[in-house]
């Protein structure tokens, strides 16, 4: 089976930097996409910023200029570099992979990470 372990969340205060990254292990054949998405109590999860096996990389609006995300294909990680960090940007973060492994054949699904926790003060 796959699995998705994310590390790097924390509290930190506005202005700040913390960078997530997110590692998927099993009998994995290929990732594409690669993203974040977070979450906020009572919302829908939202994406944050997704990135493509070839290095397209896409982000919300409201992050444009001060998230960066990266990717490396040989070790299956993504990583979400998060600077200038702001109050509403407090929330539960999810990485999610299109994973294509081996399990009796080749299957292709979108697997979740746990979630990590970002708290930005003011």
């Amino acid at each position: 089976q796959v699995q998705l372990v994310e590390s790097g969340g924390g509290l930190v205060q506005a202005g700040g930097s913390l960078r997530l990254s997110c590692a998927a292990s099993g009998s994995i054949f290929s990732i594409d996409p690669m993203g974040w998405y977070r979450q906020v109590p009572g919302k829908q999860r939202e994406l944050v910023a997704s990135i493509t096996r070839d290095g397209t990389a896409n982000y919300a609006d409201s992050v444009v200029g001060r998230f960066t995300i990266s990717k490396d294909n040989a070790k299956n990680t993504v990583s979400l570099q998060m600077n200038s960090l702001k109050p509403e940007d407090t929330a539960v973060y999810f990485c999610k992979m299109g994973v294509r492994y081996w399990s009796g054949g080749v299957r292709s699904r979108d697997y979740w990470g746990q979630g990590t926790q970002v708290t930005v003060s003011s």
